[in-house]
């Protein structure tokens, strides 16, 4: 029997995630992008400093923690070295002046416990506020009420704990406001990084673009697996055919304008929910398909959330970390900054992320270049580069009805945005690319 022809929509960490699946399930992969480069919101991007020289960015700045088991996974089966690839710290939300938490190398939850305790700028009622509250959510099992927010979860700690520790991580994690988002999905978060074991917690910052990281290797190696990967091509519709077969008709390539068609006995839309919501709507109104229309309508409902990362450069520039937390206010509108030179070499290069970002793109900049001078006490900070992926993430709000992974019969889905238990991260995405495969052996 001939394998089962399986097409993959989009080649994002998801999509490439779920292709190394569906290969190692014995199945003909083809993966279509309509990018001319692979790893959709997690890629690399070129750019030129201030005297010339090329650089190489992101298309924003990510942090992966130690409990991204899978990540690490695939990252090892496609080639990739996590241990040299990715800068191993403690988990740090240290500001400028010193201040901030840092956990010690302990395991569980002594390194939270003695973290807590030793964290600079907190008064003893922050540090006794905290230890209660994270301890009553421990009891509870990491539960809460669907529609409970991170705001009102944390009700009970002090003004300086929301503006010092939860905000910041709420808005690293989830890229939703406090007061937005979701309560149970901020809880899983911390169970599965504070108390999977030791190093859950811990900061993964990449030392490499974020192409290199997974995407690239990931694509070399479906290749010699026999896979394809197809750049430059955008899926235009899809049709189903009879025995629960599909047609995909799509755009790009050589000749541009012109279409061409191929069928497969499964596809996984993995390509951004808006995308997948067009895609799905034109089988609801083409072939009538009820269960169609719904998950579109599903997936069209998201909100979502921007991310801003500001490139600026000067000679000399370093940080007293890799990573620093910055005190954020409509004026200074990053929450974090991370030293390129430190991670990957590119001495001198800062980026300066700005999760939940709303504003105009040049406004931004001057806001981050002026918050640089205010708080690195770095005013000769030029910029390189200003990135915004205005749709980066889907706003985790409670109670957040999400897409199903099923679609159709032969017909699945998968990304940060499906149903699950997880904000959009990488390493939801790449779970629920790796769950997909057995989806579609199910149905």
């Amino acid at each position: 029997m001939a394998p089962q022809k399986v097409a993959v929509i989009g080649a994002g960490w998801a999509g490439m995630a779920a292709a190394i699946a569906h290969r190692q399930a014995g199945r003909q992969v083809t993966v279509f992008e309509a990018a001319r480069t692979v790893g959709g919101r997690a890629r690399a991007v070129p750019g030129v400093l201030p005297d010339g020289t090329a650089a190489t960015l992101d298309n924003g700045q990510h942090i992966l923690i130690g409990a991204y088991t899978e990540s690490l996974r695939l990252m090892r089966l496609v080639g990739v070295d996590p241990t040299t690839a990715l800068l191993r710290l403690p988990l740090t939300l240290q500001f400028p002046d010193g201040q901030g938490l840092q956990l010690p190398d302990l395991a569980p939850p002594l390194d939270a416990l003695l973290g807590i305790v030793r964290a600079k700028g907190w008064g003893w009622q922050d540090k006794v506020a905290l230890l209660r509250t994270a301890t009553a959510w421990q009891l509870r099992g990491f539960r809460c009420a669907p529609h409970t927010s991170v705001a009102d979860l944390c009700a009970p700690l002090t003004p300086r704990l929301m503006a010092e520790f939860i905000d910041p991580l709420c808005v690293s994690a989830l890229n939703t406001p406090a007061r937005e988002a979701s309560g149970q999905v901020f809880l899983r978060v911390l169970q599965d990084s504070l108390f999977s074991g030791r190093g859950g917690s811990n900061l993964l910052l990449p030392r490499t673009d974020l192409g290199a990281l997974f995407p690239e290797a990931a694509m070399r190696w479906l290749v010699q697996q026999g896979g394809q990967v197809v750049t430059g091509q955008r899926i235009q519709r899809l049709v189903p055919l009879p025995s629960v077969r599909w047609q995909l008709a799509w755009t790009g390539g050589a000749a541009q304008g012109s279409e061409a068609t191929d069928a497969f006995d499964h596809i996984t839309l993995a390509c951004p929910s808006w995308e997948a919501a067009r895609l799905v709507e034109g089988l609801a109104t083409t072939a009538g398909l009820a269960a169609a229309a719904r998950w579109s309508a599903t997936a069209s409902a998201l909100r979502f959330e921007a991310i801003t990362t500001v490139y600026a450069h000067a000679s000399g520039a370093r940080l007293p970390l890799p990573m620093l937390a910055l005190r954020n206010t409509a004026e200074h509108p990053a929450q974090f900054v991370f030293d390129r030179g430190q991670l990957d070499g590119q001495q001198g290069l800062l980026a300066f992320v700005v999760s939940a970002s709303d504003g105009d793109r040049a406004l931004i900049e001057q806001q981050v270049l002026q918050q640089a001078a205010a708080q690195l006490g770095l005013p000769g900070l030029r910029p390189v580069q200003t990135v915004v992926e205005k749709r980066a993430t889907f706003a985790c709000t409670p109670g957040l009805q999400r897409p199903a992974m099923q679609v159709l019969p032969g017909l699945t889905a998968c990304g940060d945005y499906v149903e699950g238990p997880y904000p959009a991260t990488l390493e939801g995405a790449v779970l629920s690319g790796t769950a997909v495969a057995a989806c579609a052996a199910a149905g």
